[in-house]
Order: structure tokens, then C-alpha cells, then sequence
């Protein structure tokens, strides 16, 4: 357990971010479909793939990559699933073809499942019993606020790239 407050508020600010970057990935996606669409030339399979790829993979690999925090390590699974948002989003920014955004977007839930597997077992092992319950709720609520952000700062960013 860590015992500096400020260690461990500097994890829950941490987590608290990752928590809400991660559903914000997840839906502001469906804001940018027709640009993308246009963009691309693609039907609606592929569109749908671009927003399923994403959950997806989240889904698929969030209790192994789980098990692997477990085995390996939580820090180190956090810390790599960043990684791979991070590259994997520049990687989507960058594709030159849906196919590619595809692929990347399928590798960026891959880090959110790494991410997100781990957080709320960091924040129980950083915090005690009873200061636990506040710092789960700041994660579960930025996790609510990035679903309920992402239609607006999605609609924002396709609008004013």
C-alpha cells in the first residue's frame, strides 16, 4: 500500500484520466462517422467496424490482459496499456486507409482493455478500506462524465479540426 498522500493522489489523478479517455475513445467515434465515411469512401459495414473494432477488442482482452496484470503486474499493464492508446491513437490519426484505422482502432481497445482491467485494481490496492469507496467513485464518475462528454467534444473536435 502506498502510504504518501500525495502518491496517492497522484495515482487516482491518473486513473481518474484514463478512466475518462477511455469511454470517450469508445463513443465520440460515432460523432466523426459520416466525416470519416467521406472521407474514406466507405459503407456502412466498414463504418461499423471503425466503432466495433474498438469495443471489440475492449471486450475480448479485458479479463486476460487482466490476468496478466495479475501475473505481471498492475503497474506494468497500466502503464503499457497507455502506451498503446497513446501510439495507436496517433496511429489513427495518421491512417491513410479505413482498413488501417480499422486495425489501429482494434489495437486501441486492446490498450483500453489494459487500462481500464487495471485501474480500479491499482486504486484497491493504493488506498485503504476506508478511503477506497471515495476514490472508486471519482473513477466511476469519469468514466460516466467521458460517455456523456464524448457526443459533444466529438461533435466539437469533427467540427473544428
Amino acid at each position: 500500500m502506498v502510504s504518501s498522500l500525495s502518491s496517492r493522489k497522484l495515482i487516482l489523478y491518473l486513473i481518474v484520466l484514463t478512466s475518462f479517455i477511455n469511454p470517450f475513445l469508445g463513443a465520440a467515434i460515432n460523432i466523426a462517422l459520416p466525416s470519416i465515411s467521406e472521407e474514406f469512401q466507405m459503407g456502412a459495414v466498414g463504418m461499423s467496424w471503425i466503432a466495433m473494432a474498438f469495443l471489440l477488442s475492449s471486450a475480448v482482452f479485458l479479463v486476460p490482459l487482466g490476468k496478466v496484470a495479475d501475473i505481471r503486474g498492475r503497474k506494468l499493464v497500466f502503464l503499457l496499456g497507455n502506451l498503446v492508446i497513446g501510439l495507436s491513437s496517433i496511429a489513427c490519426a495518421l491512417s491513410p486507409s479505413g482498413n488501417m484505422l480499422i486495425t489501429f482502432r482494434a489495437i486501441q481497445g486492446i490498450g483500453s482493455a489494459m487500462v481500464f482491467g487495471t485501474g480500479v485494481a491499482i486504486i484497491t490496492s493504493v488506498y485503504p478500506p476506508n478511503e477506497r469507496g471515495r476514490a472508486i467513485g471519482f473513477v466511476v464518475t469519469a468514466v460516466y462524465v467521458g460517455l456523456s462528454l464524448a457526443p459533444f467534444l466529438g461533435g466539437v473536435l469533427t467540427q473544428y479540426p
